[in-house]
């Protein structure tokens, strides 16, 4: 480095990072995510760090809203669409604490998330980020 101060990525720049991982997952997953809205925010609002028991909001880096493919039924509509919220402030604070790759990190988050989405356990989920 030159000695100046990096800039802080941007919500743009960790959606494209997240994008292009949900763009490389195997294709019997990606079929199964046109429908989930993907959002960055800053933070996790009060609710979401209320219901999942978390006292400080750069604990969450990242959260699935909806339920699992496994568990939908014809019953379900008129529910909101399916949601991968991932929180940049958290990231990017895992990110200089842990000094891992940026891309890396948010494809992480993502596939974990994912991974919710399709009710993956967490062996199945770093089997899922090895492939992609």
């Amino acid at each position: 480095m030159s000695g100046q101060e990096q800039r802080a990525p941007s919500a743009e720049e960790i959606e494209a990072i997240a994008r292009a991982t949900l763009a490389s997952l195997p294709p019997q997953f990606a079929a199964h995510l046109g429908n989930v809205v993907l959002i960055v925010e800053n933070y996790a609002d009060d609710e979401t760090l209320d219901a999942l028991g978390i006292d400080d909001p750069y604990d969450l880096t990242g959260v699935y809203h909806g339920r699992p493919i496994g568990e939908k039924s014809s019953m379900d509509s008129g529910a909101p669409p399916d949601r991968i919220h991932l929180y940049r402030r958290a990231i990017l604070d895992e990110w200089v604490a842990d000094g891992e790759d940026l891309a890396t990190l948010v494809r992480h988050v993502v596939i974990h998330e994912v991974g919710h989405h399709f009710g993956l356990s967490d062996a199945d989920m770093h089997g899922l980020e090895d492939e992609a």
